[in-house]
C-alpha cells in the first residue's frame, strides 16, 4: 500500500525510475556483507580496502575483466585483522588465478602470519600459500606516504581494540577517507582537533557510526562511534559528504533509516547545513570529480 500510494498520479518511463523515486528506506537495501571497498583511480589503478565477506562479490566482478585473464594487479590496504575485515580472503577468486599480482599493505609486522593462520587446514582446505596469484607484503612505516598510479595514500592510527587504520586516498586534489572501526567519544575532543589536518576538507568520509549516543555510553571503549559523534567529527573536520558505516548488526534497514534522519537533523542543529550525510550501503558508488 505504501508503494502504491507513492506512485499514484505519476508517470514513470521504467520500473527503475519508479523504484528510484521511492522515499528512503524503500528504495534500497543496506546489505549484510562485511568490509571491502574498491577505489578505482582515473589511470585505472585498482586499490582495495579490506577483504571482508564483500570480497567475494568484488572478486566475481573483477574476474570478468583482466583479473579473470591473469593480468590483474591491485593494492590491498588492511585497516586491521578482525575477522569481519579478512574472512573474505579465501573466497576472493582473483587470488586463485596465476598471473594476477597483489600487494598487501599494513603497519602490522606479522600480517602474513595472521592471514595464513585463518587458512590453516583445520579452518579452510586451501592454504594461503597455495593461491595461484603473486602476493607481496609492504609494511607501512610511521609517516609513510605512498603514490600508486597517481593516487596519493596516507594513513592514520585509530582508537580501536587491537588498533585500526584510516586510509586517505587523494587524486587531483579530491580526497576519500575510509575510517571504520574507530571510537570517538565525549572525551576525545582534543584528539578530534589533533587529527583535523588529516581529515579536513575531504570530499567523502566513510566513518564508523555503529551506535546511538546512549549505546556508546553503555559500550564505552568497545572501539566504535555513535552516529551523533560521527556527525560532530565530520562537521569539525569540514568534510563535504559523510557516509555512516559499520552498522549495528541487530538494526533493521528501517532503524538505520531513522538513524540517518536523526543524523541529518543533528547536523542541521550544529549549523552544518552544507554537510551531506548518507548511509553506507552494499554496492554503493561515489565519483569524486
Amino acid at each position: 500500500m505504501r508503494l502504491a500510494a507513492k506512485s499514484e498520479g505519476k508517470a514513470f518511463s521504467s520500473p527503475d525510475e519508479w523504484f528510484d523515486a521511492l522515499p528512503e528506506p524503500l528504495n534500497y537495501v543496506v546489505g549484510g556483507n562485511t568490509t571491502c571497498v574498491r577505489i578505482l583511480g582515473s589511470s585505472g589503478v585498482e586499490l582495495v580496502v579490506d577483504l571482508g565477506t564483500g570480497a567475494r562479490v568484488l572478486g566475481e566482478d573483477l574476474v570478468r575483466g583482466t583479473f579473470g585473464q591473469g593480468k590483474g594487479e591491485a593494492s590491498v590496504f588492511f585497516t586491521h585483522t578482525h575477522w569481519d575485515h579478512i574472512h573474505g580472503i579465501p573466497f576472493f577468486k582473483p587470488l586463485y588465478i596465476p598471473g594476477n599480482k597483489f600487494t598487501f599493505y599494513s603497519p602490522l609486522e606479522d600480517l602474513p602470519e595472521r592471514l595464513k593462520y585463518q587458512q590453516e587446514p583445520r579452518f579452510f582446505p586451501i592454504h594461503f600459500d597455495h593461491f595461484g596469484s603473486e602476493r607481496n607484503f609492504h609494511r607501512l612505516q610511521k609517516g609513510e606516504i605512498l603514490e600508486i598510479g597517481g593516487v596519493k595514500i596516507e594513513w592514520l592510527s585509530l582508537k580501536h581494540p587491537g588498533g585500526s587504520i584510516a586510509y586517505k586516498f587523494t587524486e587531483n586534489g579530491k580526497s576519500f577517507i575510509f575510517a571504520t572501526d574507530a571510537e570517538y567519544n565525549g572525551e576525545d575532543f582534543p584528539l578530534i582537533q589533533e587529527q583535523k589536518p588529516f581529515f579536513k576538507g575531504a570530499e567523502l568520509l566513510v566513518l564508523d557510526a555503529q551506535y546511538t549516543l546512549d549505546e556508546s555510553f553503555q559500550k564505552f571503549d568497545w572501539g566504535h562511534t555513535s552516529y551523533t559523534m560521527a556527525v560532530n567529527c565530520a562537521s569539525s573536520w569540514e568534510v563535504k559528504k559523510l557516509a555512516l558505516t559499520h552498522h549495528e548488526p541487530a538494526y533493521s534497514d528501517e532503524i538505520l533509516a531513522i538513524i540517518l534522519d536523526d543524523a541529518r537533523t543533528h547536523a542541521e542543529n550544529l549549523g552544518a547545513k552544507d554537510l551531506s550525510i548518507v548511509l553506507a550501503r552494499e554496492g554503493m558508488k561515489f565519483e569524486l570529480v
